[in-house]
């Protein structure tokens, strides 16, 4: 039977999942000799459930794969204020090379009605050169970052004031994406101030940066870069006093502050990384650290 292609649904969040863990495994054992994951643990699921549940939910695209009934591939992307970001993009290691990716990432990933798009690309040559086809061009690597995490203390003129309100304090939020990121995305706020425990920093009272932190880290966005080491300590501070085994943060190598602050805190960079492509130069990204695990920014 030919493969066929259907809209995918929040029941399919677990299929896309395994789907998505199996590729990813295989890939880094290819590229690297060793996969960073367990196939089948679940803590793998129990650390992605709710981001996949609201992928599914405010999903542009979502479609699946199936060859005789059964999936083998999916891929997904959002529309936030115009941008178009592929979040998903995944045939599994037996059904790849055969005309499957192409066609699911020319239904998740047109070019067609947005204003521009974007991807965080793991470094898979095939994966890239799809990509590249598509029309985006990639800008900088992005790596993890991580220790286990103890109290830091960095002096600063910052306050840290727990989102309790995020209706009260979403304004500033899109003002700071707007400026950084180029583009409003209230829907991952939304999310994320549900799932993590998220903080506005103040200088002077005004709000001039956020961050989110829990289970995973990110997204980080501050109006002034020289600010991260003070962000940062206070987040793995956060992560210390939870007990948490260890802290990591994904972070653009093109963020010198962030950079320096996580090396000099002797982190330790993962030694896979992804890749950010986009059709044009958007934002700020060097006063960014990108939202765990990074399937957008």
């Amino acid at each position: 039977m030919p493969v066929s292609y259907r809209p995918g649904t929040p029941a399919d969040s677990y299929t896309a999942h395994t789907i998505m863990e199996r590729s990813f495994a295989d890939m880094a054992q290819r590229l690297n000799g060793q996969s960073p994951i367990t196939v089948g643990d679940p803590k793998n699921w129990e650390g992605i459930e709710s981001l996949f549940e609201h992928l599914s939910r405010t999903a542009e695209h979502f479609w699946i794969a199936e060859l005789d009934g059964l999936p083998i591939g999916y891929a997904r992307s959002i529309l936030r204020a115009g941008v178009r970001e592929l979040t998903e993009f995944f045939v599994l290691p037996d059904q790849q090379s055969a005309g499957v990716g192409r066609e699911l990432l020319s239904r998740a990933f047109p070019a067609d009605g947005a204003r521009h798009r974007s991807i965080i690309a793991t470094t898979n040559p095939q994966s890239l050169s799809r990509y590249l086809r598509a029309g985006v061009t990639p800008r900088f690597p992005i790596f993890s970052f991580s220790r286990k995490p103890a109290t830091v203390n960095v002096g600063s003129d910052l306050a840290f004031e727990p989102i309790t309100s995020l209706e009260s304090v979403l304004p500033d939020l899109n003002l700071l994406d707007q400026s950084i990121l180029g583009y409003e995305r209230g829907e991952e706020h939304a999310w994320l101030n549900k799932d993590h425990r998220g903080f506005v920093y103040r200088r002077s009272g005004q709000i001039v940066g956020y961050g989110y932190m829990g289970f995973n880290n990110g997204p980080f966005a501050l109006a002034n870069s020289e600010d991260f080491p003070t962000v940062l300590a206070h987040a793995e501070g956060q992560a210390a006093a939870r007990r948490a085994d260890q802290t990591s943060f994904e972070v653009p190598l093109i963020n010198r502050a962030a950079v320096e602050y996580l090396l000099g805190r002797h982190y330790v960079m993962d030694n896979i990384f992804a890749l950010y492509l986009s059709d044009a130069p958007m934002g700020r990204l060097e006063n960014y650290v990108v939202t765990s695990p990074p399937l957008f920014l």
